[in-house]
């Protein structure tokens, strides 16, 4: 059995334990349901500055609210030292709402004039992408009558010399190499705008690519300084990462059978032999796996820490070291990193049948309520409540009437074949897989979104919007 069991933390696994609790919740409010766990929050928040710390860094932890709409969620961690990190007008006016002062909230992503103008009005700090946004910017704040905003400039299209690194390119930013062309905006609207620093944001999990755009970023802003502004910050953006798979073993014995498979070495492993990118031609394996690595073994705030102690690639110093000398502060903006072991889907078995050798089970639920799929992320969910049995492989379908809605194009291997009625929990789920593609198609409704928690000694849970963080301190599971 090709297992892929997810790693759980000590609160995930207390919540697994209360399958009784679940079970209610999943009755009295329809399956699915999206479980959020607000207090486990805090060690991550404390992960990250205790990074901070071992390289005597300053700068703000922004959580990436683009991750989880969450209310329960967004209010714990404005009861942490955290800020946050928008991406729309509504993002902003949910997070204002839920306690963050605008000292502690960066407005980044697409911005239309109404996102500019409450980012204005409300005193935000602006990380722009284009020159023509700082100048959109600097005129609303003439129009308005409002205070000098303070803005950052995210920077992309990174160069190095020696070694060439691959370097994706990104719909966001000033190319490093026209810097300049915003710089001129703000040194000509200096009664408008602050600039406090620059910014990177990429779109991969390699540290040598981000090695680059760190040290790109130091070199701007010496390029900044010469120029006569003063920015004192460098905000190197998320992308840190979770590791998803408790056993790296597992992870590699998945993959290398899942090549064997597409080669037609072995049984299929997928429906309708899907290849997650790869590819038979002639014998010959073609392609490559297009997966999020579920096992890694660093990630999150050992992700950061790993950024920090590498080189630059030109300078060949530490980048932590390059940034104390300097005395700028560093922010991030990590969203799923923030959110590991903060969340959890569960669904209920509506139906088990065989089909030609395959075991097929449907749950309430559809691929958008949990899409992992989408996001190329491989790991078994949890049978809750059940004594393990004799392992079965099954394919998990959702409740649409369309072909492609499979919660899980692989075979899953559960400890026990699932009978009607038993409930399934897709663990570590609050980060970008619980709500950023659910919607109401052919009519089924949202998942409803519960905070579960633990105050006086025993569990509680409320409707997700219906939590604030003024409970006792959380207890040990």
């Amino acid at each position: 059995m090709l297992f892929l069991t997810p790693r759980t933390g000590p609160l995930t696994q207390a919540v697994l334990d209360q399958g009784e609790l679940l079970r209610q919740l999943v009755d009295g409010l329809g399956s699915p349901v999206g479980v959020v766990l607000p207090q486990a929050v805090h060690a991550n928040v404390a992960a990250f500055r205790e990074v901070y710390r071992r390289h005597h860094l300053s700068g703000r932890i922004h959580f990436a609210h683009k991750a989880n709409r969450s209310s329960a969620l967004l209010r714990e961690l404005a009861a942490t030292e955290a800020g946050v990190d928008v991406a729309s007008l509504g993002e902003l006016q949910h997070a204002l709402g839920a306690g963050f002062t605008p000292g502690r909230i960066m407005a980044t992503g697409p911005k239309d004039h109404a996102y500019l103008w409450l980012a204005a009005r409300t005193g935000v700090t602006v990380n722009a992408d284009s020159a023509a946004e700082l100048e959109e910017l600097a005129a609303l704040v003439t129009a308005h009558r409002l205070p000098r905003v303070r803005v950052m400039v995210r920077l992309s299209g990174f160069e190095t010399t020696g070694v060439r690194v691959m370097s994706r390119r990104s719909r966001f930013g000033v190319p490093a190499a026209t810097l300049d062309s915003a710089l001129d905006v703000v040194r000509k609207r200096e009664q408008q705008l602050e600039l406090t620093g620059v910014a990177y944001h990429l779109d991969t999990v390699a540290v040598a690519e981000k090695a680059v755009a760190l040290e790109g970023c130091l070199a701007a802003l010496e390029h900044c300084r010469s120029l006569g502004l003063r920015p004192w910050t460098l905000d190197a953006g998320g992308g840190f990462g979770i590791g998803y798979l408790a056993d790296e073993g597992e992870w590699e014995r998945y993959t290398s059978e899942l090549a064997q498979a597409v080669l037609g070495n072995r049984p299929p492993l997928t429906w309708n032999g899907y290849g997650y990118g790869l590819r038979a031609e002639s014998g010959i394996l073609r392609g490559s796996l297009a997966l999020y690595p579920a096992y890694r073994e660093v990630s999150g705030a050992a992700y950061l820490d790993r950024l920090l102690g590498a080189d630059a690639p030109e300078r060949r110093r530490p980048l932590g070291t390059m940034l104390l000398d300097h005395m700028y502060d560093l922010d991030v903006e990590p969203g799923r990193a923030l959110l590991d072991q903060c969340g959890l889907v569960v669904a209920r078995v509506v139906e088990v049948r065989d089909d030609g050798g395959d075991v097929l089970v449907r749950l309430a639920m559809n691929a958008r309520d949990v899409s992992l799929e989408e996001h190329g992320v491989l790991m078994d969910p949890v049978l809750i409540g059940r004594t393990p049995h004799e392992p079965a492989g099954v394919y998990l379908l959702g409740n649409l009437c369309l072909e492609s809605d499979l919660i899980t194009r692989r075979k899953v291997f559960l400890p026990a074949r699932p009978q009607v009625g038993d409930l399934l929990a897709f663990v570590n789920a609050a980060g970008y897989f619980m709500d950023l593609t659910a919607n109401t198609a052919l009519h089924q409704p949202l998942a409803r979104k519960v905070a579960v928690f633990r105050a006086g000694g025993s569990w509680h849970w409320s409707l997700d919007e219906q939590y604030w963080p003024i409970h006792p301190p959380p207890e040990p599971p």
